[in-house]
C-alpha cells in the first residue's frame, strides 16, 4: 500500500482526433436490435476540456482511493479553473505533495477534511501552519478495463 504521487501533464489541443462515436449510447442491458452502426464523430479533446489553458491530465499512482473505483495508472482529467465545493474530488498540495482526495469542508467551514476511499487510511485534516491548496478539480476519470480484475477468473 503507497499513498503515491500525482504525474502530470499537459492536454495538446493542436490537433484533432475525431472518433467514431456511438450517439444513441451503447445499452448495458439487452441490446438493441437496430444498432449496427455508427453515424457520428467525437473529439475527446473537446468533449472533456473546456479550458485548456487551465486544465492538466494526471496519472495516478497509489491506491488511496482504490473503493471509488480510482486505481494505479488511471488518467485524471484535472481543471485548475474550477471552484472547489465540498465533496469534489481534487489533487490537492499539502506541504509540497500532490495527493488525491475528496475534499469535506467541516462544519461552518472551520476547516477541510481529505478524504480517502480506502479503509486503509486515516482522513487528513488540513492543520494550523500545514501549507495547503486545492490544485485542481478532477472531472473525468479515464481508465483501462481490459486488466484482470479480481473476481474474473470465476467466469473461466
Amino acid at each position: 500500500m503507497r499513498m503515491g504521487t500525482i504525474i502530470l501533464y499537459t492536454p495538446d489541443m493542436t490537433t484533432a482526433m475525431p472518433l467514431d462515436y456511438a450517439d444513441d449510447g451503447i445499452r448495458a442491458g439487452f441490446p438493441s436490435p437496430a444498432q449496427d452502426y455508427i453515424s457520428r464523430s467525437i473529439d475527446l479533446n473537446r468533449e472533456l476540456i473546456e479550458h485548456p489553458a487551465s486544465t492538466f491530465y494526471a496519472r495516478v499512482t497509489g491506491d488511496s482511493m482504490s473503493e471509488e473505483g480510482i486505481t494505479e495508472n488511471d488518467i485524471l482529467v484535472v481543471d485548475k479553473s474550477i471552484e472547489p465545493e465540498h465533496g469534489d474530488l481534487a489533487v490537492c498540495c499539502l506541504n509540497g505533495e500532490f495527493t488525491l482526495k475528496r475534499l469535506c469542508f467541516t462544519s461552518r467551514g472551520q476547516g477541510i477534511r481529505l478524504m480517502p476511499s480506502n479503509r486503509h487510511y486515516r482522513p487528513i485534516d488540513i492543520a494550523d501552519g500545514d501549507e495547503f491548496k486545492v490544485w485542481g478539480v478532477v472531472l473525468y476519470t479515464i481508465k483501462a478495463n481490459r486488466r484482470r480484475r479480481h473476481g474474473t477468473d470465476k467466469w473461466d
